[in-house]
């Protein structure tokens, strides 16, 4: 998991998500209080979950380290394989955007010919 969230990609996506996220309860009050609340109750699950999932965590923990390995692994060729997970969600949106327009000015061209 630490992995996947160090991808350049998933790291500036959920900054964009944050980002989006804190204005919206900045701009809205009614769903500011909805968040507060469901994020109040996250915590409180998550804390009372703690507690018992810790034994199986600790009995599993050989299991889930090779899992772990294993992943990175995976990652480590997938990052190799297909570099846009290096790339920021900037990057690709304006790459993207690039990429089309050019497109559509070659359509035109040729229509245009």
């Amino acid at each position: 998991v630490k992995e996947v969230a160090n991808l350049t990609l998933a790291s500036s996506a959920c900054d964009v998500v944050s980002a989006a996220y804190a204005s919206t309860k900045e701009s809205h009050p009614y769903v500011r209080s909805v968040c507060d609340a469901a994020e109040k109750g996250v915590r409180s699950v998550t804390e009372a979950t703690a507690s018992c999932v810790q034994p199986l965590l600790t009995a599993l923990e050989p299991h889930v380290s090779a899992a772990s390995e294993y992943a990175s692994k995976g990652l480590d060729k997938l990052g190799e394989k297909l570099p846009i997970f290096q790339k920021p969600v900037e990057q690709i949106v304006s790459d993207t955007e690039e990429l089309v327009s050019c497109r559509v000015a070659d359509v035109e061209d040729a229509v245009t010919s």
